[in-house]
């Protein structure tokens, strides 16, 4: 079985970690549902180059994408490192918001359950269940579709909305998921659709929705010192156990 470890003791090292878990990820989103082909982005900050991003180039499917096949942009949209152009959109969107929210990793897909929630009017993820509860006060909304990003502006705008969240929900366009590393964004988008899943279901019913209080909210959000799997092993555990599953089904990721 092959074991790629979170772990990292070079610079070398945590560059080639990064490139093999960007697309780990992006093959992760195919088995998920999340993609749309050759569409939307995952970026992640070059380590040590906070202004420089690995992105898969454009016209590569999510299901193919392997760590050498990354290359490196900056925000004036040139191409540092590999082969390929940054897709415009991608350069709008995730150059801003790297920079102004300090994100080192920037996930963002039209995943099914999530945007469907985003066509509604009233969009908001309720805390109706333990997995949204955790997102309670960390989602920024765009109430405000404004056309296909085309320029740097249009980033900056979404990353004044995003703030200190770690979750971007774009009305009528889909949403944004960001951390500090591939491991624990991933996890938040993966987490997030399962929420905005359950929401959905349940609204399907047409009965009111049992909201959760504050004082559980904040019992669920609250880091307990019993826990034997801290919030960042779980992060670890999870990436490192989605790998395992593509080792199996679809391997050379870290080529």
């Amino acid at each position: 079985m092959t074991v790629h470890a979170l772990h990292t003791s070079s610079t070398t090292d945590a560059l080639q970690q990064v490139k093999v878990h960007l697309a780990a990820a992006l093959r992760m989103a195919v088995l998920d549902g999340f993609d749309e082909g050759i569409d939307n982005h995952f970026t992640a900050c070059v380590p040590g180059r906070p202004d420089q991003y690995f992105v898969l180039p454009f016209g590569l499917h999510w299901s193919e994408a392997r760590a050498s096949d990354m290359m490196i942009f900056n925000e004036a949209g040139q191409t540092l490192e590999g082969r390929g152009v940054v897709e415009l959109s991608a350069q709008s969107i995730h150059a801003p918001l790297h920079r102004l929210t300090g994100a080192r990793v920037v996930l963002h897909t039209h995943q099914p359950w999530a945007t469907a929630l985003n066509m509604l009017q009233d969009n908001r993820l309720l805390p109706a269940t333990q997995t949204a509860a955790f997102f309670h006060g960390r989602i920024a909304y765009d109430d405000t579709y404004t056309g296909l990003a085309s320029s740097l502006e249009e980033g900056e705008r979404l990353a004044a909305l995003m703030g200190d969240k770690t979750v971007l929900f774009m009305k009528n366009h889909g949403v944004v998921a960001i951390g500090d590393t591939v491991a624990q964004a991933y996890r938040r988008l993966y987490k997030l659709e399962k929420a905005c899943q359950t929401q959905i279901l349940a609204m399907s019913t047409g009965n009111a929705l049992n909201i959760l209080s504050e004082e559980v909210i904040e019992r669920v959000q609250k880091p307990s010192g019993a826990d034997r799997h801290p919030r960042g092993e779980r992060e670890r555990l999870y990436f490192e156990a989605n790998m395992r599953i593509l080792d199996r089904t679809n391997p050379g990721y870290a080529d």
